[in-house]
């Protein structure tokens, strides 16, 4: 039995309302399923708009064995490609971000316009065609100040998620924003269980101090259900939506992302351990209503959000390997908003630095408790843990889909 049919078999014969079986968190060979089947398939977050502010800013990303570059052109488009020349492979911009006029490869200085084109190659003769060696281009759209990019040849539609979304993202005008502060952590845990982990706020009590002053733990706030019954969140809704932010619960058809915008606690406006402001301008000079809480936004597989009145945070998932996950988080703030005077960055990224950090040891932990021989899928708790159950028949909907479709040829299994 190969990868591919022992995970289909797999997931046929799994408990609904358990986890997954144990390979699907620590074998190589599922893990590479999961590279082939959705990250190098789907549509994947890969940062900001206004992390490329002129012709030439670019910054650069790995999606398993590929390394791209996402570059703004001349004509102000943002467009990406795979990050490897057409000589003879090498990189060509080994650093995370920076500014160039062209882009030019290291190794033998074979140099490309902005929009991936070849311009020029020492000595190659006569019969060298210089417009067959261009970058090879990735799929590029941009919505509401995030940046997607898709490594599949035929990119899925976008424009559901782009209708769906852009409504809620655009009162904030991230497009406007700068990146205060960004970290990057590895987790040693699956991705999924990164996934899991964010997908419930049950174990926020015991773990999570600094984020439970101000975010609220109830089910229908973390979970995926219930909220539209919810009389608190309901009068919120109404709130922000008389102040022109679209805010009620929309999840897409296909359960793979959602955006809803949720109340804090009391009278906190922010992410801080007082509930007050992190940064004292606004984030958008468009939003003027108070105390709108966080605008939640996922798309599974890469990407989950918290929008606030006065900063954002995006968090990026990359699966490193069957059992470590990288997880770069970037904290938005208005972009004029000056270090020191609107805001510390120590107020700022506080209270998600210390929750990302207890996150990564919760998914170390329980990374450690599924490798065992012994584990078997356990039931999640129905009140609290929807939203994981949620994202695991997401994942195993998409999976096989993907696995059981004669059009889908992975190279793991041919």
């Amino acid at each position: 039995m190969n990868a591919q049919t022992e995970m289909l078999a797999e997931l046929k014969s799994r408990r609904p309302g358990h986890t997954l079986p144990r390979k699907f968190y620590t074998d190589p060979s599922f893990f590479q399923l999961d590279l082939e089947a959705i990250f190098y398939r789907e549509w994947l977050f890969a940062g900001h708009d206004c992390e490329l502010p002129a012709p030439g800013a670019f910054f650069t990303l790995q999606v398993g064995e590929y390394p791209i570059v996402v570059v703004r052109s001349d004509d102000g488009a943002i467009r990406a490609f795979h990050n490897t020349c057409r000589h003879r492979g090498s990189r060509i911009c080994a650093a995370a971000k920076g500014s160039v006029v062209k882009l030019v490869c290291p190794y033998h200085n074979w140099t490309y316009e902005l929009d991936g084109r070849l311009r020029y190659a020492r000595d190659m003769g006569a019969d060298f065609d210089a417009k067959a060696h261009g970058l090879k281009p990735v799929h590029c759209e941009s919505v509401g100040g995030y940046v997607w990019i898709c490594l599949a040849k035929q990119a899925p539609d976008f424009s559901a998620f782009r209708d769906s979304v852009e409504p809620y993202l655009a009162p904030h005008r991230l497009t406007d924003a700068k990146v205060a502060f960004e970290s990057t952590i590895v987790e040693n845990g699956n991705w999924k269980l990164v996934w899991e982990n964010n997908r419930e706020c049950y174990h926020c009590r015991g773990n999570h101090p600094e984020l439970c002053k101000t975010f609220p733990e109830t089910p229908t706030v973390s979970g995926i259900s219930g909220a539209m019954k919810d009389p608190v969140i309901v009068q919120h809704w109404e709130h922000c939506e008389a102040a022109g932010l679209p805010s009620r619960f929309a999840l897409s058809a296909d359960g793979q992302h959602r955006a809803t915008r949720m109340p804090l606690l009391r009278d906190a406006v922010s992410y801080t351990l007082s509930g007050n402001a992190a940064v004292n301008r606004p984030l958008s000079d468009a939003v003027t209503a108070e105390k709108i809480g966080a605008l939640l936004l996922f798309h599974y597989p890469s990407i989950w959000n918290h929008v606030l009145g006065d900063h954002a945070v995006s968090f990026r998932v990359a699966p490193i390997g069957p059992k470590q996950t990288q997880l770069t988080t970037k904290w938005l703030v208005h972009k004029d908003a000056v270090e020191g005077e609107d805001y510390s960055i120590d107020e700022l990224i506080k209270v998600w630095t210390a929750t990302n950090n207890q996150d990564r040891k919760i998914v170390e932990e329980n990374q450690i408790g599924v490798s065992s021989p012994v584990f078997e899928p356990g039931p999640y708790a129905p009140t609290h843990e929807g939203g994981v159950m949620q994202f695991v028949e997401w994942y195993a909907s998409f999976i096989e889909r993907s696995l059981g479709s004669d059009a889908v040829k992975l190279r793991s299994v041919a």
